[in-house]
């Protein structure tokens, strides 16, 4: 008799009864779970996009001011026309002082370059950004192009936002 209760304890069904499997509690928490981690996941997805977005205008703003250094080199003659303290100067198709330069004559003085020059800086920071401003300034014969954008996306280029500054001399 000993050995028969002994081996009823073993039976397979009374297993069964012993181990009822999940709670529901403990489903729910295994969901906060998985709800919090994929939350983190999502989060570093955004930020990780944000941070490559912000690269890859720091590297446009960057080739922009390259090629102005560029184009001022180009023309030394006239270098300290260049100098300014904001780009303004339009680009609108049909304004004729930004189109001297363009045609196959080539035929431009150099400060009509430089006309045609700061309009196509202009043109290239408005792709760059809407709000997008550059400045070329000559301090003690080093020159400096400064490019300024919308960064952090307020609405106004101010000093909180990124700036890119290159120093060179002609």
């Amino acid at each position: 008799m000993a050995v028969k209760l002994f081996l009823a304890q073993f039976h397979p069904f009374k297993r069964m009864k012993q181990s009822r499997g999940f709670t529901l509690i403990e489903v729910l928490i295994a969901l906060v779970v998985l709800a919090v981690g994929l939350l983190g996941l999502a989060g570093l997805q955004v930020m990780s996009l944000k941070n490559n977005q912000s690269t890859y205008v720091r590297g446009q703003a960057n080739l922009i001011a390259m090629d102005v250094i560029d184009r001022v080199r180009v023309n030394p003659l006239v270098k300290n026309l260049y100098l300014t303290t904001i780009v303004a100067v339009s680009n609108n198709s049909s304004d004729t002082q930004c189109n001297q330069c363009k045609g196959t004559d080539n035929s431009c003085t150099p400060p009509q370059l430089v006309i045609q020059d700061l309009c196509d800086w202009q043109e290239q920071l408005s792709k760059l950004s809407t709000e997008a401003t550059g400045a070329i300034t000559n301090i003690n014969g080093i020159y400096s192009i400064a490019i300024r954008w919308d960064e952090n996306r307020d609405g106004a280029v101010n000093n909180l936002d990124a700036i890119i500054t290159i120093n060179f001399l002609i």
